[in-house]
């Protein structure tokens, strides 16, 4: 029989050894500003502001096994082997906290974003981890925890671990810059894919040094970001990840990007979006402006026509009660999963080919 303190301990199986947790992180659709910025001490350092969305996330489930050796690790796909990484620290990070030497286990992983495109499936397999290990150890980690593993586990991450307020967020340290505000504009985003929809080798790409006329340019367009938050103005906003766009543009080269945007330009889109390490980016309307039905379906029409494949419609608000989709914003409660984060934070995002996944046509 199973003493009661064991049994209601939250985690344990039936043998009261192996503990379980489980975790969950969404993604997010790319940039809005991506650049090199300066710091509260004035030090250059690179930065982003991505475009959340919910839907698409990783799920991870993790079997915490006390008494076998920290090495005794197993993944499932084999191939996240950053998700592993992320595994082995947040164990290490879980049991010094509490003391207890750290162990091994077993972690399953599974999951609906698109590999490739740029909407932090990486960042998403590794937060997911994390949450699991820890509500495994029936405990939850503050997001500037989560934040400092997932940089470990994978060299940069997203800020797919904090709630969905916009921030500058220093990627390749997992620290906050800045908190633009509480909430993007209003704002419906016309997704669509660039290059085809096939996955960008972000390593392989030419890095870019940025001088400081370049940085004078970012921390330009950082205020006026910071000013469109601050006011609603979608069309600020478009005007911002347009910007940043044409910026990125120069790396990527996608060869559609003139096409995209002229389609805002003629449709009346307040401006283009991509994602600076992927393929795939988005049309984005202002949900204020009369006809807003009329001017998606002409949005998805003409990125048809011109070869680019649209994706999935959605918004930056909740209850759009004139949307041409059922919004599920990323400004909705989501749970992270597992007893130990019930009630807690919200979450908000893998580094080998898993399956190839395509986000679902209109």
């Amino acid at each position: 029989m199973i003493p009661a303190a064991r049994r209601d301990c939250p985690g344990t199986d039936r043998r009261g050894t192996d503990r379980r947790g489980a975790g969950h992180a969404a993604c997010h659709h790319g940039e809005i500003l991506q650049g090199t910025f300066l710091d509260a001490a004035g030090n250059r350092c690179a930065g982003l502001v991505t475009l959340p969305m919910s839907g698409p996330g990783s799920r991870a489930e993790f079997t915490l096994r006390p008494g076998t050796p920290p090495e005794a690790l197993t993944v499932r796909p084999g191939d996240r082997t950053k998700a592993a990484r992320a595994a082995a620290l947040a164990v290490e990070e879980c049991a010094r906290r509490l003391g207890q030497p750290p162990c091994g286990g077993e972690l399953r992983i599974s999951g609906d974003i698109p590999v490739g495109l740029g909407m932090g499936s990486s960042t998403s397999d590794v937060i997911a981890v994390i949450r699991a290990v820890a509500d495994s150890y029936a405990m939850r980690l503050a997001p500037a925890a989560v934040a400092r593993l997932a940089v470990r586990a994978e060299l940069a991450c997203d800020p797919l671990m904090l709630d969905a307020r916009p921030v500058l967020f220093a990627q390749r340290e997992g620290r906050v810059l800045e908190v633009l505000g509480r909430r993007l504009p209003p704002l419906v985003v016309v997704g669509c894919a660039l290059g085809g929809g096939a996955p960008v080798d972000t390593l392989s790409l030419p890095a870019r040094v940025h001088d400081d006329h370049d940085v004078r340019a970012f921390e330009r367009l950082r205020v006026l970001l910071r000013r469109a938050v601050a006011t609603g103005d979608a069309g600020l906003l478009g005007r911002v990840a347009t910007a940043s766009a044409r910026r990125g543009q120069r790396v990527l080269c996608h060869p559609e990007f003139d096409a995209l945007v002229g389609i805002a330009r003629r449709l009346g889109a307040v401006g283009v979006q991509i994602a600076h390490s992927g393929a795939v980016a988005g049309l984005l309307l202002d949900p204020a402006v009369p006809g807003l039905r009329h001017r998606v379906r002409g949005c998805v029409r003409a990125l048809e026509s011109d070869g680019i494949p649209a994706t999935r419609t959605f918004t930056t608000f909740p209850n759009c009660p004139n949307c041409p989709t059922s919004p599920n914003p990323p400004t909705s409660k989501e749970s992270p999963s597992g007893p130990a984060h019930r009630g807690g934070h919200r979450p908000t995002g893998s580094d080998t080919p898993r399956r190839p996944a395509r986000l679902p046509a209109l």
